[in-house]
């Protein structure tokens, strides 16, 4: 009886879960039409948008903000009719007050479209008594939608933010502002681009609509399903093979996924089956699936649209967000794929038999030789499209365009040779793996759409709206054109019907894609509330203050506490909402901070801090959304889930306090390719010794002591200016009489680094590290610290004091003030490199597995 229980609450809740992305009701026909007819008006309005046609035409000419206006009116009216306003709410039809709702917000939200030279003409002046009112029920029907289709923890987030930015002058000192009054706060929030319409639905309508809608008609071609069962195929054989499988499948689809828990609830109602067929437990199999998918969102090229958002936040182009991402990514993904196989070989789980495979295809199709393919491939077709531009000049797109359809004509008529895909049975036993060689050449041509963003995005360099668009394109011709030619070349005829269903399934994907951005739209929303209230009262300064007294000055204290916000801030949240909150809340402090304690912290690796552990709030509990819908998926503990899914990652966790303290692994600093060759070798196999140390096992179960050894050698291969550090000093000191001397005598673009005391803002007495710069040489040493560093000193004596400082300038963001007296000069001591500790650490790890070794031999014997 109580398994019966279990297993329909577990039910219930997935099919919450699944209900929650795209909405709970099932109304009748006329209405379902309007919906689906509505979704894919949105989706070509964006499509629309984002073509040359608007400029060319002169038709729909529209500013940003107007977009933005549009593409929330959008959301907004299908949320309200999808979404109903409470669990006894009818889901058979639309009450007559969504109705009224769902016009109101649309009314609200098109204002600024409808009279936009009324509105801008005001900007920062005094509103009318319309637009306040319009402004105030705009926010109110943007939450009230937000609580349906995201429920309550964003929601109470913007509420705080609303609360805070009224009544700041009666908060403690530390987190107090001056206050906002109504009209400016209405004026921020929605009549301006600085609240609701402000960069993180900017974001969503330029960037993020356009890769989900790829996703959708990605998926909504089969692609999904393909990839999943081609990574069965591959692994399926190996011990653990479907978790390894699942692994790489959830990596495939997340990356293209703007939602963890969108991914979980798709791949792992067939992953966490598979899973816990093999011999693993419901726990540790919606784990493995939670971490996969939490892990597809920091995986380039879209880690979960937040790519998008660090350009606009950092100020960096796309590609170097996907560069400095792509290593801790790829150690994450390595590190759970190697926690999959301990966890198999200490369950000594079977290997499961490949069908149909002839020795020659085995080992061809294993997933060495399978990566050597892709590469190769790869390289051969980057090679063929450099001729091509270099030989055919104007006419290379025109050239590589025909290639491009010839190879899908080629590809298309091998799949049609091969049996249609059928979907997983979860229930059926699970006795073989399915040979991978029909599995691979029945959807070799879904790979298209993906290398052609991939090439457009990372080679051609093209803007991610620009190259999404020609994907798009590309996906919207597979769609239209797969069965018809499947039938043509199977039967010899064409059909109707086939063009028919093409017609279909491209009009249900773009209706999905649509519906799937009305959760994403409305977080970007609800987020630009927090964002707004942000720069409107200036908490990141309060924010500071409060990590600075909790950590006296720490850095590690700093990142920690930094840590811990971002975990408590991120829980319940959506991938992109949670990284706008955090990065808008904690991303500067934690930079200033840094900074005035001497600790130079490059941005992007502040941005990807906040952003790891937004996301990995996902496993925490009491909100671990991610963990609990995996449980729902595998009916199994939530809360044994939600520690198992932490524990798996934790190697993720860790890689954030190495980044921000070795930014080599961020591929920043890197001195040729055979430093970044040395770099990323180490990276890897430090993160795999640290996996075996959480695990309790590396070449067989691991004594306590060799656990913590093998913790302790990976954390100093990834950080070895640790141990640097205490064997020869960083900095030496250098008496502060001489700062005038040392500034005239430093080279071009040289730092001066010094600590300075003083009393604060508050009056308690504050010590600083600052890194000021210097500027070109040439000019006299007082010139070069005031033009450059923005600082004026007073020696007497043995004393300096700080006569004056700039306003904005380095040294006022370094925290000194006026009357401060610099204490020490610090210059770096020249020192070996870091990287020959990796020798001593290589051969400990070495030592312990010979050591296992033996102690395995011995146990086998």
């Amino acid at each position: 009886m109580r398994q019966a229980t279990e297993a329909a609450t577990a039910d219930g809740t997935l099919k919450a879960l699944k209900d929650a992305e795209t909405g709970l009701r099932t109304p009748g026909p006329q209405i379902a039409l309007l919906i689906s007819a509505t979704a894919i008006l949105w989706a070509v309005f964006q499509l629309y948008q984002a073509s040359p046609l608007p400029l060319r035409s002169g038709f729909m000419v529209l500013d940003d903000t107007q977009k933005r206006s549009v593409h929330l009116a959008f959301a907004i009216f299908i949320g309200f009719l999808t979404y109903p306003a409470f669990t006894r709410s009818p889901r058979d039809r639309v009450p007559l007050l969504d109705w009224l709702l769902a016009l109101t917000a649309v009314f609200c939200t098109l204002y600024i479209v409808l009279f936009y030279q009324s509105v801008v003409s005001r900007t920062g002046g005094v509103r009318t008594g319309i637009e306040i009112t319009v402004a105030l029920v705009g926010l109110a029907m943007v939450l009230e939608i937000t609580r349906r289709a995201l429920g309550m923890p964003l929601v109470i987030v913007a509420l705080v933010f609303i609360g805070y930015s009224f009544t700041g002058p009666h908060l403690p000192d530390l987190i107090a502002h001056r206050g906002a009054s109504l009209n400016r706060f209405v004026d921020h929030m929605w009549l301006t681009t600085e609240g609701v319409f402000g960069l993180p639905l900017g974001v969503s309508n330029s960037l993020i609509f356009l890769f989900v809608l790829f996703g959708a008609l990605l998926d909504k071609a089969g692609a999904g399903n393909y990839f999943i069962q081609l990574s069965f195929a591959l692994l399926g054989h190996l011990r653990g093979g479907p978790a390894k499988a699942a692994v790489v499948s959830s990596g495939m689809t997340g990356v293209i996924s703007g939602s963890a828990i969108a991914n979980i609830v798709t791949t792992g109602t067939f992953t966490i089956p598979l899973m816990k067929r093999v011999g693993f437990s419901g726990e540790k199999a919606a784990a493995i699936e939670t971490s996969a998918s939490i892990n597809g969102q920091i995986m380039p090229p879209i880690m979960g649209a937040a790519a998008f958002l660090m350009t606009e936040f950092v100020g960096i182009s796309y590609f170097e967000v996907i560069k400095h991402a792509f290593l801790p990514a790829v150690l994450s993904y390595v590190a759970l794929f190697y926690i999959v196989h301990l966890e198999a070989v200490k369950a000594d789980m079977p290997l499961l038999r490949r069908a149909g495979q002839t020795a020659v295809a085995r080992r061809l199709l294993n997933a060495s030789a399978s990566i050597t393919v892709i590469i190769g491939l790869s390289l051969l077709g980057y090679g063929v499209v450099t001729a091509i531009k270099s030989a055919f000049g104007d006419w290379a797109m025109l050239v590589a365009g025909m290639l491009l359809l010839a190879l899908y004509l080629v590809l298309m008529w091998v799949a049609a040779r091969r049996a249609d895909l059928e979907l997983d049975d979860p229930d059926a036993p699970l006795i073989e793996v399915p040979a991978a060689l029909p599995i691979l050449l029945a959807g070799l041509y879904y790979f298209i759409p993906v290398a052609v963003l991939v090439w457009c995005l990372m080679i051609e360099r093209l803007s991610p709206a620009l190259s999404v668009s020609w994907a798009v394109v590309t996906i919207t011709a597979v769609i239209l054109t797969q069965k018809p030619l499947i039938v043509l070349i199977r039967h010899g005829t064409l059909t109707g019907a086939a063009f028919s269903a093409g017609i279909r399934d491209l009009a249900t994907g773009m209706i999905q894609g649509a519906r799937n951005m009305v959760g994403v739209a409305l977080a970007m929303a609800a987020a630009g509330i927090v964002v707004g209230v942000v720069s409107l009262t200036g908490v990141g300064v309060a924010m500071s203050g409060i990590i600075d007294t909790l950590s006296a000055g720490n850095p590690f204290l700093m990142l920690v506490i930094t840590a811990v916000m971002c975990i408590v801030l991120g829980m319940g949240l959506p991938t992109t909402a949670n990284y706008i909150v955090v990065a808008s809340i904690m991303a500067q402090p934690l930079v200033t901070l840094a900074a005035q304690n001497g600790l130079e912290i490059p941005l992007i690796a502040v941005h990807l801090f906040v952003f790891y552990f937004g996301l990995i709030s996902g496993t925490t509990p009491p909100v671990a959304v991610d963990a609990f819908a995996a449980a729902a998926v595998a009916r199994s503990s939530p809360m044994g889930t939600c520690v198992q899914s932490f524990k798996y990652s934790l190697r993720t966790a860790i890689l954030p306090f190495v980044f921000v303290f070795n930014p080599a692994i961020l591929l920043i600093g890197l001195q040729g390719v055979v430093h970044g060759v040395l770099v990323v070798a180490v990276a890897l196999v430090a993160i795999l010794a640290f996996s075996a140390g959480t695990q309790g096992h590396f070449l067989t179960r691991s004594r306590r002591w060799e656990s913590a050894l093998l913790i302790v050698v990976a954390l100093s291969l990834l950080r070895p200016g640790f141990w640097l550090d205490r064997l020869a000093p960083q900095y030496a000191v250098i008496d502060p009489a001489r700062i005038v001397e040392i500034a005239e005598a430093a080279e071009s673009s040289a730092y001066l680094r010094m600590v300075a005391e003083g009393e604060s803002f508050s009056g308690a007495q504050t010590r600083r590290i600052a890194v000021l710069p210097l500027g070109s040489n040439g000019a006299s040493g007082e010139d070069r610290l005031w033009q450059s560093a923005g600082l004026a000193v007073l020696v007497e004596g043995r004393d300096v004091l700080i006569d004056n400082v700039n306003f904005n300038s380095p040294a006022q963001r370094g925290g000194l003030d006026f009357d401060w007296r610099i204490v020490e000069l610090q210059v770096e001591n020249d020192r070996f490199a870091k990287e020959w500790l990796y020798i001593p650490f290589l051969l400990t790890l070495g030592a312990i597995a010979v050591i296992q070794l033996r102690r395995r031999r011995d146990y086998a014997t």
